[in-house]
């Protein structure tokens, strides 16, 4: 059987318009001959998520987004395509997360192994999305920036109330006390320069003194090192021994004890050696005044003359 030109032509136009649907489809990202399964989520917003995305399950790609539409109430309905044969529960979640800083946003299945109740083509997963790098870093930025607000807020009343402060009359005295400050380095700079040359000149006896210094602590050391060596505890020991003979004699001659102490405290004595000084002395200038009395020598044998008191007696008695 002989095929016309128009039949032939008329298949060739449905091949084509065919394969354009297929290939249109295929650039969707659907697949007219895909047998996998599709499973629906449903989120409140998608962050970017976009057709043809991956779909992944403990990082291994088990899909794609077939489409994102819109439902009537708002919410994004969002298709997969499910090419794996891994059982996925009807409890697993579908978490939207960031791949990366150029990946753009992906759909990750967490499953639920516990459960046994599996997904059969057209269920629908449970949604959940993650931040992704810049939601994160802006929402953690959020805080610092008002901080930071607050920050220049302060900053601006700080440099308000010191223009406040440096009026002409402040500057000029701070003008003026920078000036002295350099007069003062200036002349500090200077006695520095003297007293460096007086080191260098008088450095011999710098040196002399040092030495000195060094051989006098060599020699307190020596001496230390002696009184550590020597018996002090026995020397105190003695010297406090001592010191309670004297106390102990102190307190005899206070109670006129001994000798001395009857000496220092017998009135008696006293008055005798007092009146015995007094006849001593009327002695002594009687013999002054009358020698021949005491003193007689003769040669033929004259006898001694009698005593006479004298007459001039200068001590009162």
């Amino acid at each position: 059987m002989k095929i016309s030109r128009e039949i032939k032509t008329a298949v060739l136009v449905i091949i084509s318009i065919l394969m354009f649907l297929w290939g249109y489809n295929f650039l969707k990202g659907k697949n007219l001959f895909d047998s996998s399964n599709k499973l629906y989520v449903v989120y409140e917003n998608v962050a970017g998520l976009a057709p043809s995305a991956p779909v992944t399950l403990n990082g291994l790609t088990i899909g794609k987004v077939n489409s994102i539409t819109i439902n009537a109430d708002g919410k994004l309905l969002v298709e997969l395509h499910i090419i794996t044969d891994f059982p996925i529960a009807k409890s697993s979640i579908a978490e939207i997360y960031d791949s990366g800083l150029v990946g753009g946003r992906q759909i990750a299945i967490k499953p639920n192994l516990l459960d046994k109740n599996y997904t059969v083509s057209g269920d629908y997963l449970q949604a959940s999305s993650k931040l992704g790098l810049t939601d994160a870093l802006a929402q953690q930025l959020e805080p610092l920036q008002a901080k930071i607000h607050e920050l220049l807020e302060n900053a601006d009343v700080l440099f308000s109330n010191v223009n406040d402060i440096l009026d002409t009359k402040t500057s000029q005295n701070l003008k003026s006390s920078i000036a002295s400050l350099e007069t003062t380095l200036s002349e500090f700079s200077v006695a520095s320069k003297n007293i460096n040359e007086l080191i260098a000149v008088n450095k011999s006896n710098l040196n002399g003194i040092v030495s000195n210094f060094d051989k006098t602590a060599e020699n307190m050391a020596h001496i230390t090192d002696s009184l550590s060596k020597a018996n002090l505890g026995q020397t105190v020991k003695n010297l406090e021994k001592t010191l309670a003979q004297v106390d102990k004699i102190m307190a005899e001659l206070e109670q006129g004890k001994g000798t001395l102490g009857k000496l220092i405290k017998d009135e008696t004595l006293y008055t005798n050696f007092s009146k015995t000084s007094k006849e001593l002395e009327l002695l002594l200038q009687d013999v002054r005044l009358h020698p021949t009395r005491y003193v007689n020598v003769s040669i033929f044998g004259k006898k001694n003359k009698p005593y006479l008191a004298p007459v001039n007696d200068t001590i009162k008695r």
